[in-house]
């Protein structure tokens, strides 16, 4: 009988203040097989990544970590010295974390950074060298000797998260674990990151965790799943079971806010007027240092319409919303329809709302300080009140700052400010993908609430096919910078499309066509060590 990796019993984590002392997780239990993918999925605050913490042995100022058993690799972690703890966690534990960026050293070579973690173990400078180029290669980066040469800087999203697997596994871990290893990233990059962690624990046999609170990615990659709300453990059990029979309230209110490839959009495609335009656009191109993000696009917005604009990382979506907006200069010509050009420069035509709201309010104004401030500059002739009813937000929100706010609730101010006068276009930049899926779900029927009831016309820009398929009229396909399709929503999910098109639509994880599959647990392998011998 094989000895599981991770066992825990009654695990407790509590933090304390002056004031009081808040208990975040309650009494989680599960167990995690060699071999085997465990995925952890809950909302923002449900205590996701502070089990994780507990497991790497990591304590945060003021926390209280309690467990009947809590044992990771053969040990147990609350016993475990200081010294012990560095031993633990370079030999038996490996960590991605959500933004690859933050986990670089901007100034080493991504080689520097790999070769470290062999020194670390106790490797001589010229078989570090030569264990990094087989790290980088084993996770499918092109040409590793010299691209151990390079800086974080310049790579893509998904470059930058292949580097930190390879770190992570350098040190032959038993456990890795996953926090949201993929939010950022497009679906196609996300899949062959996946699709990289599930062919090397094959090749490696160690267990993961995952954590995330995307469903369909926990649904195609993990046996089993344990479901937390509140720091409590409310169900558990396969992947097939929980999310496509859920029993506990919360688990079915998590997968029915889910948007689906499967289903039809509930969007009216009736509304939109595409024969006026609002907006022409005409041969938009954008080049950064020789290389185009926009190569002569061209399209039309139509009144009342929702455009949506995908395509994977770097394709040129956000330039396009700036070039709209016009917040970079860029060669072609994009013109508003005459009454509306008319307003300039009295009142902006575009507002945007962007995928991080801490980096677009001011975090020194109140809430009512940037909605006021908002009305005025937009000649808006509602009152702040009115303006916090109309997307949904708690008037006694207005005297806060916007991080004494929910993620959620930030996002509803961005998207309020966007609508505090009469503006005709709102450029919608990845606003919900860094959203727990229910809150996502909010966040989306606001914006069809406020674009039916105020007419407005949108761009929608997003890597979530599913997302856009359920608000978009007409969705448009940017690949390397040209406009390679345009076309109906539905038209575009069962017509004649490009085959970039097409690849990105077979990458969209659907809940219910991958959830059922219960991927294969890995057979216990040997780590790098056997894998170095071959």
């Amino acid at each position: 009988m094989t000895t599981s990796v991770v066992s825990v019993d009654n695990l407790r984590v509590s933090y304390s203040t002056s004031r009081s002392s808040v208990e975040v997780v309650r009494g989680v239990s599960f167990d995690i097989a060699p071999g085997e993918s465990y995925g952890l999925v809950g909302e923002s605050g449900s205590g996701k990544s502070t089990i994780a913490l507990a497991l790497t042995g990591h304590r945060v100022a003021g926390a209280t970590v309690t467990a009947d058993s809590l044992n990771v690799a053969g040990l147990d972690v609350l016993d475990l010295s200081q010294s012990e703890l560095r031993a633990f966690r370079a030999r038996k534990i490996g960590v991605v974390y959500q933004e690859p960026a933050r986990a670089l050293n901007p100034t080493m070579t991504v080689g520097a950074q790999v070769a470290e973690v062999f020194r670390l173990r106790g490797d001589d400078r010229g078989l570090a060298r030569r264990e990094t180029v087989a790290a980088l290669d084993r996770v499918g980066l092109p040409d590793p000797a010299t691209f151990a040469s390079r800086y974080p800087h310049e790579l893509s999203g998904g470059q930058q998260q292949r580097v930190v697997i390879a770190m992570a596994l350098a040190v032959s871990p038993e456990l890795l674990i996953l926090d949201e290893p993929t939010t950022g990233l497009d679906a196609r990059v996300e899949t062959e990151v996946m699709a990289l962690i599930d062919q090397l624990q094959i090749e490696l046999g160690f267990a993961t965790l995952l954590i995330s609170h995307n469903l369909p990615l926990v649904a195609a990659h993990c046996q089993r799943i344990g479901v937390l709300e509140r720091g409590v453990l409310v169900e558990h059990g396969s992947a097939a079971d929980v999310l496509l029979n859920p029993s506990h309230a919360y688990s079915k209110k998590l997968v029915a806010a889910l948007p689906d490839l499967a289903f039809a959009s509930a969007r009216n495609r009736d509304s939109a007027d595409e024969t006026d335009p609002l907006v022409t656009v005409t041969g938009l191109s954008k080049s950064y240092g020789g290389k185009r993000a926009l190569d002569n696009v061209s399209l039309t917005i139509g009144r009342n319409e929702i455009l949506g604009i995908v395509g994977q990382s770097g394709s040129g979506k956000s330039t396009f919303g700036r070039a709209l907006a016009g917040l970079i200069r860029y060669d072609g010509q994009v013109s508003f329809t005459d009454s509306f050009e008319r307003r300039r420069p009295a009142r902006p035509l575009v507002q945007m709302v962007f995928q991080s709201p801490d980096a677009s309010l001011n975090p020194r104004r109140t809430v009512r300080q940037v909605f006021a401030r908002s009305i005025e500059l937009l000649g808006g002739t509602g009152t702040v009140e009115m303006l916090a009813e109309s997307t949904g937000l708690d008037l006694a929100l207005l005297k806060l700052l916007p991080h004494e706010l929910s993620g959620g609730q930030k996002q509803r101010v961005a998207i309020a400010r966007a609508f505090a006068g009469p503006v005709p276009l709102v450029i919608c930049d990845e606003p919900t993908s860094a959203l727990d899926v229910s809150v996502q779900a909010l966040v989306l029927d606001l914006l069809e609430e406020l674009q039916e009831r105020t007419g407005v016309s949108f761009v929608f820009i997003s890597h979530d096919l599913a997302v856009v398929r359920r608000l978009a009229d007409r969705i448009g396909v940017l690949h390397e910078g040209r406009l390679v399709d345009l076309a109906p929503t539905e038209q575009l999910f069962s017509g004649d499309v490009d085959a970039y098109t097409e690849s990105l639509i077979a990458s969209a994880v659907d809940l219910r066509a991958r959830g059922v599959r219960t991927p294969a647990v890995a057979a216990p392998g040997d780590g790098w060590q056997a894998n170095r011998a071959r």
